[in-house]
């Protein structure tokens, strides 16, 4: 086959040649760790290198830059089991210095490269493998992707087991598709895509739809689903280090105003992301102006305090506790941090803290009606616990009393009955004839037949 032009500039710098054709469509994906054999050789045909000699394949990370530019390049063109000839100028191998002692400046290399496997790139953050990129259908452009609070603009097919259940063009800002029905893992998988890419995905339960399903999809329990994204266009958004102190604290009053509208449509999920982006953007912020400092303070303690009424909102009052220590840190005599931390306490059994929390809100507000109705509600259940504590150990002692009468019972009838063996002795002795002994002694003691002593 002949030599094909793949150099992005199309001028003739990165060749391939095709020496065995690949099965099936699927071009290696970009961020796949890919395993390969191959052999280097200079244009005179000396070989500097070989897995083949080493018996050993190669394995990278497609288009990470690990491998020089010819081979993330070339690699990324090639199909599972294809064989192939690059031929890479000096700026897609090692440049104007090459790499001495073996391969000479400015040298134009040859690598025949054998994909022998991959394995999909996983795109969740904490690299469990709920989200692969198993195929790119469509290569993007450029070097940057959408971030968190990015404008998207993106098509999404879903299918399970064959079944196509959606096929839309979706605008969204990424971090509350949720707001137009978009999982988790379309969201998460977006912020590595290029603009104009599409993709094939594998998502689990986990980033899908849980271990609930989807009864407007027909999705049932714990499945998991294909998905065919396509990132059409986005809206670049700064990122944290590219703003500065004024347009740190601007964008956060956008996060609180998102967060209260997200709480009062009961949103909670949604709002707490947008809170707790508050503290991301401020919790390191350098020195300010005073009137930065209490603006920053201010929405900072804003953000813990409206955190934690989002957590005990969905009863999860571990967090709850948490986000409102945060605020008292800040504000120690803070009364709707101390009032949310005590209601928190009650929640997780711990009654004697939340009276403390509840206290200090009537020092601080002595007509505070819900503290008064929490710290007495508090006092109710201590109380019963106590009574129930009382209840418990008064049936363990009457439990051990009864153990120590059965087991003194249990002692009196394992002692030998002492009366009874001598009243059968005494029987025995009446029926047998006197000894020489008790002939020459007669008035020794002997039982009689009530098997009492007598004095013959």
């Amino acid at each position: 086959m002949a030599e094909v032009d793949i150099s992005p500039k199309r001028n003739g710098t990165l060749l391939k040649k095709i020496l065995k054709e690949g099965t099936g469509d699927s071009l290696v994906p970009e961020g796949s760790r890919v395993q390969v054999h191959y052999t280097g050789t200079l244009l005179n045909g000396e070989k500097f290198d070989s897995s083949r000699d080493r018996n050993t394949p190669f394995e990278f990370e497609l288009g990470k830059g690990s491998v020089i530019k010819g081979w993330d390049i070339g690699v990324a063109s090639m199909k599972k089991g294809e064989q192939a000839i690059l031929t890479c100028g000096p700026e897609y191998a090692y440049g104007a210095l090459g790499n001495l002692p073996l391969i000479p400046p400015d040298s134009t290399l040859k690598f025949d490269v054998e994909v022998i496997d991959w394995k999909a790139e996983d795109l969740t953050t904490n690299k469990d493998g709920g989200i692969e990129r198993i195929e790119v259908l469509t290569r993007g452009e450029g070097y940057i992707s959408p971030v968190e609070g990015s404008h998207v603009d993106v098509n999404i097919i879903g299918k399970y087991e064959g079944r196509t259940f959606e096929d839309r063009k979706v605008v969204f800002n990424l971090g509350e598709g949720s707001e137009v029905n978009v999982i988790e893992g379309v969201e998460k998988a977006l912020e590595k895509f290029k603009k104009g890419e599409s993709s094939k995905l594998i998502i689990s339960p986990k980033y899908a739809f849980g271990n609930i399903g989807s009864e407007e999809y027909n999705i049932p329990p714990n499945a998991t689903v294909e998905y065919v994204v396509t990132l059409n266009n986005f809206e670049k958004t700064k990122l944290t280090w590219e703003m500065d102190s004024e347009e740190k604290l601007e964008q956060c009053k956008i996060f609180k105003e998102k967060g209260t509208n997200y709480f009062k449509n009961a949103k909670y999920q949604l709002a707490i992301k947008f809170y707790k982006k508050i503290e991301e953007f401020l919790k390191e912020e350098p020195e300010l102006c005073s009137e930065a400092v209490d603006q920053n303070v201010s929405l900072l303690l804003a953000s813990y305090l409206n955190t934690s009424l989002c957590y005990l909102k969905t009863k999860d009052n571990f967090e709850a506790k948490a986000a409102a220590t945060k605020a008292l840190e800040l504000d120690p005599r803070n009364e709707k941090a101390l009032f949310r931390r005590g209601q928190a306490f009650l929640g997780l059994g711990e009654a004697g803290l939340a009276v403390k929390d509840f206290k200090e809100c009537l020092i601080i507000d002595p007509k505070n009606k819900s503290a008064q109705t929490q710290l007495a509600h508090c006092n109710k259940l201590l109380k019963q616990q106590l009574q129930e504590e009382k209840k418990i150990y008064a049936n363990m002692f009457d439990k051990f009393a009864k153990m120590d009468t059965q087991r003194e019972e249990n002692e009196k009838q394992r002692e030998p009955n002492v009366m009874s063996c001598v009243g059968e002795w005494g029987k025995e002795d009446r029926e047998r004839e006197p000894s020489e002994f008790e002939k020459e002694n007669p008035n020794i003691l002997l039982l009689n037949s009530s098997g009492e002593f007598k004095d013959m």
